[in-house]
């Protein structure tokens, strides 16, 4: 037995990438910073890979990207801390189909990798929020949700048929749903409709399946890391997934979050906790990381424990608040840290 360690999420893009970019996965630039990415992550002794995002321009909204029936930031506005905001486009017309899909990511990152490679794809939540409040003509939202469940459930059984490692369904809205809605009610209807999704998939599926959850992680800040967790951690471990992956490393009171995990978890998968911060620019030290893991374990049983970063480094293609340099550098302490963890826990 030992301790698993994934990454969640993105990485900063190359140089190249960034002074080329033009959203096309198949030029040249793009196969190569996926090349890069795949491998400087095996280097750092990544049992578990990813392409880190390199080619999307975002981690919501990447599926409708270039697509024709939406209007670009014209959307629901996600506020961040510092006083930026992000803002979803919305959808002019129907049908809702995928344009980008999961599985051809997956597949170009498979051609570098030579360890399991997993996949991240985005929660129907997060896409019915591209429909329109006042609605479409001929195009009601229920036949909308039917379309993103259609969608995504096939994005996800091609990312499966194809070998993903697992499938990680981001839910970056779980906490700033309750921000948005104090009441819980929004969050309910949240995960609702993503269990709606993952009841389409048989136990040996859903034990591949899993759900990321953080309070945001763009241009150095959040917005929603003021939300209690225990606000959000009930509804969220009623979904029907086989692991969660949960940001905790900038979490003020680690142990309090923890001892809420150990009531509210499900009987069954494992936990991935975060145990490097993303938006701290100060890298983490291997002991440092260690240190967390064993907190954890002190909560988590240790067959059901895993590490992880508590989100994407980068899940907007045009966010330069760190380097890949830094972002390999936590990497690689959670890594190191992880298996100084695993050998005093006797794993």
């Amino acid at each position: 037995m030992t301790i698993p360690s994934e990454l969640v999420g993105s990485l900063p893009r190359t140089t190249e990438l960034v002074s080329m970019w033009d959203g096309s996965k198949g030029a040249a630039v793009a196969v190569q910073a996926v090349r890069d990415t795949v491998q400087m992550l095996e280097k750092l002794g990544s049992q578990v890979v990813s392409d880190g995002e390199q080619t999307k321009a975002d981690a919501w909204t990447y599926p409708v990207t270039g697509a024709g029936n939406v209007a670009v930031g014209d959307g629901v506005v996600i506020p961040y801390a510092d006083g930026h905001q992000r803002q979803l486009p919305r959808l002019t017309a129907g049908p809702f189909r995928i344009r980008n899909h999961a599985a051809d990511y997956l597949r170009a990152a498979q051609k570098h990798a030579t360890v399991p490679v997993k996949q991240a794809v985005v929660a129907p939540s997060t896409l019915s929020l591209l429909y329109p409040p006042d609605g479409l003509s001929g195009y009601p939202r229920e036949d909308f949700v039917d379309d993103v469940l259609n969608e995504t459930e096939a994005d996800i059984r091609a990312c499966l048929a194809a070998g993903a490692h697992v499938v990680q369904i981001d839910f970056p809205e779980a906490r700033l749903s309750v921000k948005l809605d104090p009441s819980g009610g929004l969050l309910r209807d949240f995960v609702d409709l993503n269990n709606r999704l993952l009841s389409r998939f048989d136990d040996a599926d859903r034990a591949r399946i899993g759900i990321h959850c953080n309070p945001g992680a763009d241009q150095d800040a959040t917005h929603s890391l003021d939300v209690d967790y225990a606000e959000v951690l009930p509804s969220l471990f009623r979904l029907e997934a086989g692991n969660f992956y949960l940001q905790m490393a900038s979490e003020s009171d680690p142990d309090r979050v923890l001892r809420i995990v150990a009531e509210q978890m499900r009987s069954e998968g494992r936990i991935f906790v975060g145990v490097v911060d993303p938006i701290d620019p100060r890298v983490e030290s291997p002991e440092e990381v260690r240190d967390r893991v064993l907190n954890a374990a002190r909560h988590i049983p240790l067959d059901r424990l895993g590490t992880c970063d508590d989100a994407g480094f980068a899940p907007y293609a045009d966010d330069r608040s760190k380097s890949r340099d830094t972002a390999f550098a936590k990497i690689r302490a959670r890594i190191e840290g992880t298996a100084l963890a695993a050998a005093a826990l006797g794993a």
